[in-house]
């Protein structure tokens, strides 16, 4: 398989088979050549859950100090609040209009927040939504009365974090361009926070093995004990 100069030189630097502090690893994504557009920076977190099970389901949200650099779209259906959405900043405020535009395919949005009163309407897309993510639920703060602080939160760098069926989590902490200590302290929050979701029915090693990548970088794997300090 050829591949690119770049990417040659890239997996060079990059030594696979060490775990890099936190603050090594970021200091290495940042050096080695990336894109011509400012890349995310992610992590993936294999934890040791078994999502077969629903008490080891981890769902949640992760509110980033620094956020994601990501200019996120958020659609708030309601009436009762439509008015509280629009001030906070939701790109889209409306009920049964979005509701038919979503039917007919429309997807101009990366988060949905709807109110409960109206969650009797919004049911019916969970064919179309749930599999892209974009359900409203409770669990993730994306049901509620507040519209206000759930919109402001989300903007400011709120995302939603959910373990896949292999027990990893797969999420951006920033992007490259942020400074080095922005990224540290976002992936801090990040681990800080799945380390409060730890289920009481997981057992043994909880924390498995951390990897940072760059959207179009080498993983770097990271000592888990510079993370948790």
């Amino acid at each position: 398989m050829k591949v690119s100069k770049r990417v040659a030189n890239n997996s060079k630097i990059v030594d696979r088979n060490r775990e890099y502090s936190l603050e090594e690893a970021i200091s290495l994504l940042q050096s080695i050549e990336g894109t011509k557009f400012d890349e995310t920076v992610e992590a993936h977190v294999n934890l040791g859950v078994d999502p077969r099970h629903a008490d080891q389901n981890i769902r949640g949200t992760v509110s980033y100090p620094h956020g994601t650099g990501r200019q996120v779209r958020v659609l708030v259906l309601t009436k009762s609040k439509a008015e509280e959405a629009k001030q906070a900043g939701a790109d889209y405020v409306g009920l049964e209009e979005y509701i038919e535009k979503i039917e007919k395919g429309w997807s101009d949005m990366d988060v949905i927040i709807a109110t409960p009163d109206v969650m009797g309407q919004v049911g019916k897309l969970g064919r179309i939504l749930g599999p892209k993510g974009l359900m409203p639920n409770p669990k993730t703060g994306t049901v509620t009365m507040d519209v206000a602080a759930a919109v402001t939160e989300i903007k400011a760098g709120r995302i939603e974090i959910r373990v896949d069926k292999h027990g990893i989590i797969h999420t951006p902490v920033g992007k490259k361009s942020f400074p080095k200590e922005n990224l540290v302290e976002n992936v801090k929050v990040l681990i800080a926070t799945l380390m409060r979701m730890r289920p009481a029915a997981t057992k043994g090693v909880y924390l498995k093995k951390l990897t940072l990548t760059t959207t179009m970088g080498p993983g770097v794997r990271v000592d888990k004990s510079t993370v948790t300090q």
